[in-house]
């Protein structure tokens, strides 16, 4: 199955939440992503301020590839993701085009 880093961000509780960078694999068709245990179906274009949600709460989430300013959540919010520590060195030198990733001082560092 095709993996990638993505932005994921719960809108469950409104219009910005929690957010975090991580590795997804899609199913087959692209339809299902898979994330930490979790499943989530496309909402093909009929969510409000969310793409996906989560098959077994139903939760939304806003969920992208990540952009190489940094700038990845829906709206301007100035949050910083929680970048996944087996993602952290691609993330900051594939996709934020950094030479040498910055350091970490704990896996919720971003």
């Amino acid at each position: 199955m095709k993996q990638r880093i993505m932005y994921i961000e719960s809108k469950s509780g409104g219009l910005t939440g929690p957010a975090r960078i991580g590795r997804v694999t899609f199913s087959k068709t692209g339809a299902t992503l898979y994330y930490a245990g979790r499943s989530f179906q496309s909402q093909k274009g009929g969510g409000f301020k969310s793409n996906y949600f989560d098959v077994e709460t139903g939760d939304v989430f806003w969920i992208s590839g990540p952009r190489k300013d940094g700038q990845d959540s829906l709206y301007a919010t100035h949050q910083r993701p929680t970048v996944d520590a087996d993602v952290w060195d691609e993330y900051w030198t594939a996709i934020r085009g950094r030479e040498k990733p910055p350091e970490r001082r704990n896996v919720n560092d971003a």
